[in-house]
């Protein structure tokens, strides 16, 4: 049964107990929570994913509920609770969804360290895939949201999960966080694409989510080899410019953008240096969002096959 056939009074029993069991293919999760609004929220982002059993291993059991205190009445506040433990202040109860998603991005970071994690967005189209490593405010996940509503396959947004043993790249699929004037470019790209609510004046702005497509939920346990790994750059009023990248360059700067790099030692060395081998590898600098995903995608069609 998928998520978006137990409706929302089901939703909530499972999210009050036992928990939500969210297999994301790299990594699982078991969420709970006691608030209605996250409840509808999660039914929303994360309706193509199947309801499965809340037993077993999990990377992370996480809980979003009401802070105790004086101010719960007046100034309605949130804690996240990842396998008991406070990681997190309390939030306004009004960011729910991503706090959420926020303390799940800062668990799996923290635990899943059996796989270099770089923060890169990933897609493929058929048998290549596509890497696309950026710091935060860069139009990563705009560019990967995009990619993904328009014929490619969503790996990952936030983490590009790489296999240690053979650098292939493992989904790690999640709803992709949009920010400000990219949730109103991504809906107007896509009016059929599944978006959650906004959330406004959060830490990084207005925030909303973008939902994965069935298919992509379906591959969540298909590896993919990496063929293209581009670094994206938003500029207002910039033309499209692609310029291709020297490997040792973007060994450098792909090293650079991950979580564990330093806590893997050699073993994330030789991963990385065995997907920048096997990659073309470019600078893109866009500002028109159709544009970009026409080079991307060329790119991707002509990439180096297996």
């Amino acid at each position: 049964m998928k998520v978006a056939e137990v409706g929302e009074g089901g939703l909530r029993e499972y999210l009050a107990q036992p928990g939500l069991a969210l297999d994301f293919g790299a990594a699982r999760a078991r969420i709970r929570t006691d608030l209605p609004a996250l409840a509808a929220a999660v039914g929303s982002v994360y309706s193509n994913f199947d309801v499965e059993p809340a037993e077993g291993f999990f990377d992370v059991t996480a809980s979003v509920r009401r802070a105790r205190g004086p101010r719960r009445v007046l100034r309605p506040q949130i804690q996240f609770v990842a396998d008991g433990a406070l990681p997190f202040e309390p939030f306004p109860a009004a960011t729910h969804l991503p706090f959420l998603e926020w303390g799940l991005n800062w668990s799996i970071a923290e635990r899943c360290n059996q796989h270099l994690l770089l923060h890169a967005g990933v897609v493929a189209l058929g048998d290549a895939a596509v890497v696309l490593p950026a710091l935060p405010g860069s139009g990563k996940s705009t560019l990967t949201a995009a990619l993904a509503v328009s014929g490619f396959r969503l790996l990952s947004d936030e983490f590009g999960v790489v296999r240690l043993a053979d650098s292939l790249l493992l989904p790690m699929v999640r709803p992709v966080a949009l920010k400000n004037a990219s949730i109103g470019v991504l809906r107007a790209l896509a009016p059929a694409a599944t978006i959650g609510p906004v959330f406004a004046g959060t830490r990084k702005g207005d925030v909303a989510h973008l939902a994965p497509d069935a298919a992509s939920f379906a591959s969540r346990h298909a590896p993919a080899r990496a063929r293209l790994v581009v670094f994206p750059r938003y500029a207002t009023g910039s033309a499209t410019r692609l310029e291709p990248l020297a490997r040792s360059r973007a060994f450098a700067k792909l090293s650079a953008n991950s979580f564990n790099y330093e806590v893997l030692g050699a073993d994330a060395f030789d991963a990385v240096a065995r997907l920048i081998e096997a990659c073309d590898c470019y600078r893109l600098e866009y500002s028109r969002l159709p544009e970009a995903i026409a080079e991307v995608e060329r790119l991707a069609r002509r990439a180096p096959s297996a």
